[in-house]
């Protein structure tokens, strides 16, 4: 499985980005996709997940009601949308995936074998 993320910029406070992870190589209907960042001098942190087979949505807290996960099935694609960027929203965010991840699990870095390279989001105040 290959991810690869675009979409990151230069944004003002209150802007609004949209993330793309494409998904490429063999996946299955289990398949988990989450977003994670990672600030400088900070450790890597879970941003939202989705299942693609039910479509169920996973969130931080720190994303609920700003940010949204969706999938496009038949386009091996995974967006985040996120409203109303603060300045703390500013990091390299990381696409990842794996397949059947359990619920306990599935807001940890540990639990996703593959990554893709990062894109780089950057809100100011």
């Amino acid at each position: 499985v290959q991810l690869q993320a675009s979409g990151g910029g230069l944004v003002q406070t209150g802007d609004s980005l949209r993330l793309s992870c494409a998904v490429s190589g063999r996946s299955f209907s289990s398949t988990v996709t989450a977003w994670f960042r990672q600030a400088p001098g900070k450790e890597r942190e879970f941003v939202a997940a989705i299942r693609w087979s039910a479509g169920s949505t996973y969130y931080a807290d720190s994303a609920k009601g700003r940010f949204t996960i969706s999938r496009d099935s038949a386009e091996k694609m995974v967006f985040l949308q996120m409203n109303n960027l603060r300045p703390e929203d500013t990091a390299v965010y990381y696409c990842s995936a794996d397949i059947a991840i359990g619920l306990a699990t599935i807001r940890f870095r540990s639990a996703y074998k593959y990554w893709g390279q990062g894109t780089q989001v950057t809100v100011s105040s």
